[in-house]
């Protein structure tokens, strides 16, 4: 048993209907007396759309806050702005699910009675996913430069593509002329990278990979790499601009902006229950060999 045990919760803030379990979830922690402290945007949105007790909660505001564990209620893209606050702080995050695929936020709000008990008797896996992190010779990302599902370069018209040169470890890899490129991480494999052809790949696997969106030349394939390896990106745009989005964290970088890729110094550890399987998940979520015809 692991007593008091403290949580910090977060939350989507933009549907007031997804937010129904929060009732709940918060019965479910101070009945195992835990402690609880929420970030402030959450708190107030509940307050003012929700009719839940959040008496005694500890409110913080942005990244002040230290806790046992994460909670990120909403769907995968609550989860990704959850990891970008826990940042290197080591506090696993534990994904409920409101949203809709929830292939990171993979607890439905029916198991989180069962969950939690498991979490208390300390059966749970905290699997350590990799990040990338994104620099530049100049300023690109204006806050966190570091993305647990992918860096996407993007043309920011609608009539141009843009040319990129990839270089592996100061090695050319490809001139890459296409509307962009993303490079993933495991985890973000099946986001993504995956809706434009990218492979899925084995958390556990050590790798990363490059996909190029809509590619003006047909032999342009994904390619794998080892994820301790440097990719460089120079870019070149009819507009002098383009895109740059770190888990869909967008911001527009100048032509002649040399982007630096490379594996971040820490993880981020997601929760998982112990009867959890990555190829289950793919059969249920991503209905992976799934024959119609049957």
């Amino acid at each position: 048993m692991q007593p008091n045990m403290k949580f910090a919760l977060f939350g989507n803030t933009y549907q007031e209907h997804k937010s129904a379990h929060i009732a709940n979830l918060l019965d479910i922690l101070r009945r195992k007396e835990a402690q609880i402290c929420i970030s402030s945007e959450f708190y107030y949105f509940l307050k003012h759309h929700t009719r839940a007790d959040l008496g005694g909660l500890e409110v913080f505001d942005g990244n002040d806050f230290h806790a046992d564990m994460a909670l990120s209620v909403g769907g995968d893209g609550t989860f990704l702005k959850t990891a970008s606050r826990v940042g290197n702080k080591g506090i696993p995050i534990l994904g409920i699910n409101t949203g809709r695929l929830g292939f990171l936020a993979a607890i439905s709000p029916d198991q989180m009675e069962e969950t939690f008990e498991e979490i208390y008797r300390g059966k749970y896996l905290a699997e350590p996913r990799r990040v990338l992190k994104l620099t530049s010779n100049g300023q690109v990302l204006k806050g966190y430069p570091y993305g647990l599902n992918e860096i996407a370069v993007l043309k920011q018209d609608s009539s141009s593509m843009i040319t990129i040169r990839a270089y592996i470890n100061n090695e050319p890899l490809n001139v890459y002329q296409a509307d962009g490129l993303i490079i993933a991480t495991p985890t973000g494999s099946t986001a993504y990278s995956l809706s434009v052809g990218g492979p899925v790949m084995v958390p556990q696997s050590g790798t990363i990979s490059l996909t190029a969106v809509a590619p003006h030349s047909l032999n342009v394939r994904p390619i794998v790499l080892r994820d301790d390896w440097e990719i460089t990106l120079d870019v070149e745009s009819r507009s002098h601009n383009f895109w740059v989005s770190v888990d869909g964290r967008s911001e527009t970088c100048r032509e002649g902006t040399r982007l630096t890729i490379r594996r971040a110094e820490y993880f981020i550890r997601i929760v998982k229950r112990c009867n959890h399987s990555f190829f289950n998940t793919l059969r249920e979520k991503m209905m992976w060999g799934a024959d119609n015809r049957q």
